[in-house]
């Protein structure tokens, strides 16, 4: 089933004037998310673990994001939405800036990815169901890829 992405969509509420939902705003920041999540837990799997074919798992799915991303609006498109300047999370930290170890920073990244994978699962939905079905797929596999390199990180560690 396909459909066609607007700019934006109104969204009326029950009670005063209608608000506009920027879907393309929220798609390339989920966009941008993910590609950065995956890039760090790649440079874990690569200069930590020292594991080619996990290194390439990471490294496959970028790219696989990136193909799924050319049948979503252009790259103009979305920069023309995007508002990095006047973002309101830009500032809200919660503990973005606590991490104990390089299983901290695997676990946060892979959970955002995890994260912004669902989110660009839902808002493609508008654009083309099938780009939304390949997001959970890779939202899946990014599970599974989760316990291989937590398994790995915590006997390299010796966590218990």
């Amino acid at each position: 089933m396909r459909g066609t992405l607007p700019p934006s969509s109104l969204i009326k509420l029950r009670k005063g004037p209608a608000v506009k939902i920027d879907v393309l705003r929220i798609i390339d920041a989920n966009i941008n998310r993910s590609k950065e999540g995956l890039r760090v837990c790649e440079e874990v799997a690569r200069f930590i673990l020292n594991s080619a074919s996990l290194t390439r798992a990471f490294k496959k799915i970028r790219h696989q994001i990136d193909s799924l991303v050319k049948r979503l609006p252009s790259k103009q498109e979305l920069l023309k939405k995007r508002r990095s300047l006047n973002d309101v999370g830009k500032e809200i930290f919660g503990r973005e800036l606590k991490r104990k170890n390089c299983q901290d920073i695997f676990s946060a990244n892979i959970q955002r990815v995890e994260e912004s994978l669902r989110v660009l699962e839902e808002f493609s939905k508008l654009k083309d169901t099938r780009i939304a079905v390949a997001f959970k797929r890779l939202r899946y596999g990014i599970y599974e890829i989760e316990k291989k390199v937590t398994q790995k990180l915590i006997s390299l560690f010796d966590c218990r």
